[in-house]
Protein backbone atom coordinates (compact mmCIF):
# COMPACT_ATOMS: atom_id res chain seq x y z
CA UNK A 1 0.00 0.00 0.00
CA UNK A 2 2.36 2.37 -0.91
CA UNK A 3 0.27 5.64 -1.74
CA UNK A 4 -0.84 5.29 1.44
CA UNK A 5 2.39 5.43 3.22
CA UNK A 6 2.91 9.29 2.50
CA UNK A 7 -0.95 9.88 2.93
CA UNK A 8 -1.11 10.74 6.40
CA UNK A 9 0.80 13.78 6.05
CA UNK A 10 -0.78 14.79 2.99
CA UNK A 11 -3.80 14.15 4.72
CA UNK A 12 -2.91 16.42 8.04
CA UNK A 13 -1.99 18.96 5.62
CA UNK A 14 -5.09 18.79 3.33
CA UNK A 15 -7.56 18.83 6.04
CA UNK A 16 -5.49 21.38 8.35
CA UNK A 17 -5.82 23.87 5.27
CA UNK A 18 -9.71 23.48 5.64
CA UNK A 19 -9.87 23.53 9.11
CA UNK A 20 -8.04 26.97 9.40
CA UNK A 21 -9.73 28.68 6.69
CA UNK A 22 -13.16 27.65 8.65
CA UNK A 23 -12.34 28.34 12.05
CA UNK A 24 -12.30 32.16 13.65
CA UNK A 25 -8.72 33.29 14.02
CA UNK A 26 -9.38 33.51 17.81
CA UNK A 27 -9.77 29.93 17.98
CA UNK A 28 -7.30 28.59 15.80
CA UNK A 29 -4.58 27.37 18.55
CA UNK A 30 -1.17 24.86 17.85
CA UNK A 31 -2.19 21.31 18.54
CA UNK A 32 -0.72 19.64 21.23
CA UNK A 33 1.63 16.91 20.72
CA UNK A 34 1.64 14.36 24.00
CA UNK A 35 4.86 12.22 23.93
CA UNK A 36 6.91 14.39 21.92
CA UNK A 37 10.31 12.65 21.11
CA UNK A 38 9.23 8.95 22.37
CA UNK A 39 8.19 7.89 19.05
CA UNK A 40 4.37 8.49 19.47
CA UNK A 41 2.64 10.32 16.67
CA UNK A 42 0.14 12.70 17.81
CA UNK A 43 -2.78 12.91 15.16
CA UNK A 44 -5.11 16.22 16.02
CA UNK A 45 -8.43 14.50 14.34
CA UNK A 46 -7.81 12.10 17.32
CA UNK A 47 -8.83 14.29 19.44
CA UNK A 48 -11.75 16.02 17.74
CA UNK A 49 -13.49 12.12 16.78
CA UNK A 50 -12.33 9.79 19.23
CA UNK A 51 -15.20 10.42 21.75
CA UNK A 52 -17.96 10.40 19.22
CA UNK A 53 -16.35 7.18 17.41
CA UNK A 54 -16.26 5.65 21.19
CA UNK A 55 -19.81 5.75 21.69
CA UNK A 56 -21.01 4.09 18.29
CA UNK A 57 -18.41 1.57 19.43
CA UNK A 58 -20.31 1.19 22.98
CA UNK A 59 -23.45 0.80 21.34
CA UNK A 60 -22.51 -1.99 19.08
CA UNK A 61 -19.66 -3.89 21.00
CA UNK A 62 -20.08 -2.90 24.41
CA UNK A 63 -21.53 -6.79 25.19
CA UNK A 64 -19.38 -8.20 22.95
CA UNK A 65 -15.63 -10.16 23.57
CA UNK A 66 -13.73 -11.66 20.98
CA UNK A 67 -11.04 -10.02 18.45
CA UNK A 68 -11.37 -6.72 16.49
CA UNK A 69 -8.67 -5.47 13.63
CA UNK A 70 -8.11 -1.88 13.39
CA UNK A 71 -6.93 -0.89 9.90
CA UNK A 72 -5.05 1.51 8.91
CA UNK A 73 -4.29 2.77 12.44
CA UNK A 74 -2.30 5.42 12.15
CA UNK A 75 -0.39 6.84 15.13
CA UNK A 76 -2.07 4.26 17.32
CA UNK A 77 -4.14 6.60 19.35
CA UNK A 78 -7.62 5.68 18.58
CA UNK A 79 -7.06 1.86 19.72
CA UNK A 80 -5.47 2.30 22.70
CA UNK A 81 -8.19 4.91 23.44
CA UNK A 82 -11.07 2.14 22.89
CA UNK A 83 -9.52 -0.72 23.99
CA UNK A 84 -8.79 1.55 28.14
CA UNK A 85 -13.13 1.60 27.73
CA UNK A 86 -14.13 -1.97 26.02
CA UNK A 87 -11.79 -3.93 27.35
CA UNK A 88 -13.72 -7.50 26.94
CA UNK A 89 -12.76 -6.83 23.54
CA UNK A 90 -8.45 -7.94 22.06
CA UNK A 91 -7.46 -5.01 19.64
CA UNK A 92 -5.20 -5.79 17.00
CA UNK A 93 -3.75 -2.65 15.29
CA UNK A 94 -2.25 -2.62 11.92
CA UNK A 95 -0.72 0.06 9.07
CA UNK A 96 0.96 -0.40 6.17
CA UNK A 97 3.45 2.61 6.92
CA UNK A 98 7.06 1.61 9.07
CA UNK A 99 6.40 4.70 11.18
CA UNK A 100 3.37 4.09 11.93
CA UNK A 101 3.99 1.28 13.21
CA UNK A 102 6.82 2.47 15.53
CA UNK A 103 4.24 5.59 16.70
CA UNK A 104 1.58 2.17 17.33
CA UNK A 105 3.71 0.27 19.54
CA UNK A 106 4.84 3.73 21.42
CA UNK A 107 1.63 4.56 22.35
CA UNK A 108 0.57 0.48 22.96
CA UNK A 109 3.80 0.99 25.38
CA UNK A 110 3.10 3.92 26.87
CA UNK A 111 -0.99 3.01 28.13
CA UNK A 112 0.51 -0.46 29.10
CA UNK A 113 -3.07 -2.23 28.43
CA UNK A 114 -3.17 -5.92 28.52
CA UNK A 115 -6.06 -6.36 25.78
CA UNK A 116 -4.32 -4.16 23.37
CA UNK A 117 -1.71 -6.53 21.08
CA UNK A 118 1.36 -5.65 19.56
CA UNK A 119 0.80 -3.42 15.80
CA UNK A 120 1.08 -5.64 12.33
CA UNK A 121 2.31 -4.70 9.20
CA UNK A 122 -0.63 -4.97 6.79
CA UNK A 123 -1.63 -4.60 3.21
CA UNK A 124 -5.15 -5.05 3.00
CA UNK A 125 -4.85 -5.36 -0.91
CA UNK A 126 -3.27 -8.65 -0.35
CA UNK A 127 -5.38 -11.59 -1.06
CA UNK A 128 -4.11 -13.22 2.30
CA UNK A 129 -3.90 -10.81 5.39
CA UNK A 130 -1.41 -13.78 7.13
CA UNK A 131 -3.99 -13.67 10.08
CA UNK A 132 -3.01 -16.84 12.15
CA UNK A 133 0.53 -17.03 11.35
CA UNK A 134 2.71 -15.89 14.78
CA UNK A 135 2.67 -12.44 16.05
CA UNK A 136 -0.77 -12.16 13.21
CA UNK A 137 -4.11 -11.60 14.67
CA UNK A 138 -5.99 -15.02 14.65
CA UNK A 139 -7.85 -16.38 11.91
CA UNK A 140 -10.78 -16.80 13.62
CA UNK A 141 -12.68 -14.88 16.71
CA UNK A 142 -12.56 -11.71 14.71
CA UNK A 143 -16.21 -10.08 15.51
CA UNK A 144 -15.39 -6.42 14.31
CA UNK A 145 -13.10 -4.64 11.68
CA UNK A 146 -12.51 -0.77 12.30
CA UNK A 147 -10.69 1.73 9.91
CA UNK A 148 -10.55 5.63 10.82
CA UNK A 149 -10.05 8.40 7.90
CA UNK A 150 -8.60 6.16 5.47
CA UNK A 151 -10.92 5.50 2.90
CA UNK A 152 -10.65 8.68 0.83
CA UNK A 153 -6.76 8.93 1.24
CA UNK A 154 -6.45 5.40 -0.71
CA UNK A 155 -6.58 4.14 -4.21
CA UNK A 156 -10.58 2.37 -4.63
CA UNK A 157 -8.18 -0.73 -4.27
CA UNK A 158 -7.94 -0.52 -0.49
CA UNK A 159 -11.72 -0.53 -0.15
CA UNK A 160 -12.32 -3.38 -1.97
CA UNK A 161 -9.30 -5.20 -0.11
CA UNK A 162 -11.14 -4.43 3.44
CA UNK A 163 -14.71 -5.46 2.31
CA UNK A 164 -12.71 -8.88 0.71
CA UNK A 165 -10.71 -9.53 3.94
CA UNK A 166 -13.72 -8.77 5.69
CA UNK A 167 -15.83 -11.21 4.21
CA UNK A 168 -12.98 -13.90 4.34
CA UNK A 169 -11.91 -13.09 8.88
CA UNK A 170 -15.04 -11.50 9.98
CA UNK A 171 -17.49 -14.06 12.45
CA UNK A 172 -20.78 -14.54 10.92
CA UNK A 173 -22.43 -11.36 11.93
CA UNK A 174 -19.82 -9.36 12.50
CA UNK A 175 -19.14 -5.86 11.95
CA UNK A 176 -17.14 -3.77 9.64
CA UNK A 177 -16.63 0.14 10.58
CA UNK A 178 -16.06 2.56 8.01
CA UNK A 179 -15.62 6.85 10.05
CA UNK A 180 -14.93 9.62 7.45
CA UNK A 181 -16.20 12.28 5.37
CA UNK A 182 -18.79 10.19 2.60
CA UNK A 183 -20.75 11.03 -0.54
CA UNK A 184 -24.47 10.30 -0.64
CA UNK A 185 -26.18 9.38 -3.79
CA UNK A 186 -23.67 11.29 -5.90
CA UNK A 187 -23.44 14.52 -3.89
CA UNK A 188 -21.62 15.97 -1.12
CA UNK A 189 -23.39 16.31 2.39
CA UNK A 190 -21.70 19.53 2.96
CA UNK A 191 -19.71 22.87 1.35
CA UNK A 192 -16.84 21.90 3.00
CA UNK A 193 -16.48 18.28 2.05
CA UNK A 194 -16.71 19.20 -1.68
CA UNK A 195 -13.96 21.67 -1.25
CA UNK A 196 -12.01 19.01 0.81
CA UNK A 197 -12.44 16.20 -2.06
CA UNK A 198 -11.10 18.56 -4.57
CA UNK A 199 -7.83 18.82 -2.90
CA UNK A 200 -7.82 15.21 -2.34
CA UNK A 201 -8.36 14.97 -5.78
CA UNK A 202 -5.44 17.68 -6.97
CA UNK A 203 -2.90 15.93 -4.43
CA UNK A 204 -3.54 12.44 -6.03
CA UNK A 205 -5.70 11.28 -8.53
CA UNK A 206 -6.79 7.87 -6.82
CA UNK A 207 -7.74 10.22 -3.59
CA UNK A 208 -11.28 11.01 -3.08
CA UNK A 209 -14.17 11.69 -0.87
CA UNK A 210 -16.36 7.88 -1.59
CA UNK A 211 -20.07 7.64 -1.80
CA UNK A 212 -21.90 5.53 0.38
CA UNK A 213 -23.79 3.76 -2.61
CA UNK A 214 -20.25 2.41 -4.33
CA UNK A 215 -19.06 1.26 -0.46
CA UNK A 216 -22.62 -0.66 -0.47
CA UNK A 217 -22.19 -2.44 -3.49
CA UNK A 218 -18.70 -3.52 -3.20
CA UNK A 219 -20.01 -4.63 0.10
CA UNK A 220 -23.00 -6.68 -1.46
CA UNK A 221 -20.63 -8.37 -3.61
CA UNK A 222 -18.72 -9.68 -0.69
CA UNK A 223 -21.73 -10.76 1.44
CA UNK A 224 -21.63 -7.00 3.45
CA UNK A 225 -25.13 -5.30 4.20
CA UNK A 226 -24.64 -2.08 5.57
CA UNK A 227 -26.83 -2.05 8.44
CA UNK A 228 -26.32 1.27 9.67
CA UNK A 229 -25.32 4.86 8.70
CA UNK A 230 -25.02 7.36 11.56
CA UNK A 231 -24.23 11.02 11.45
CA UNK A 232 -21.40 12.19 13.33
CA UNK A 233 -19.95 15.62 14.04
CA UNK A 234 -17.45 17.60 11.06
CA UNK A 235 -20.06 16.50 8.23
CA UNK A 236 -18.52 13.25 8.88
CA UNK A 237 -20.43 9.20 9.02
CA UNK A 238 -19.85 6.14 10.53
CA UNK A 239 -20.61 3.34 8.11
CA UNK A 240 -21.52 -0.29 9.84
CA UNK A 241 -21.41 -3.66 7.72
CA UNK A 242 -22.54 -6.77 9.17
CA UNK A 243 -21.02 -9.84 7.67
CA UNK A 244 -23.91 -12.38 6.16
CA UNK A 245 -24.36 -15.58 8.56
CA UNK A 246 -22.69 -17.78 6.46
CA UNK A 247 -19.77 -19.78 7.69
CA UNK A 248 -16.39 -18.71 6.62
CA UNK A 249 -14.16 -19.82 3.14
Amino acid sequence: MSQLVCSFAAYQTIWGILQVAATPLSKVRRAPVPGRGTGRLNAPAFHRNCGPILEVLRKRLGNSSGQVLELGSGTGQHVVAFASELRDLIWWPSDSAEDHVQSIEAWRRDAGLSNVRPPVQLDVRDADWGLGAEGAPPKFGVVAMLCINVLHIAPWAVAAGIMRGAQRYLEPHGQLFFYGPFMRGGLHTADSNARFDALLRSQNPEWQVRDVADLEACGARHGLALDALIEMPANNLTLVFCREGQTGP
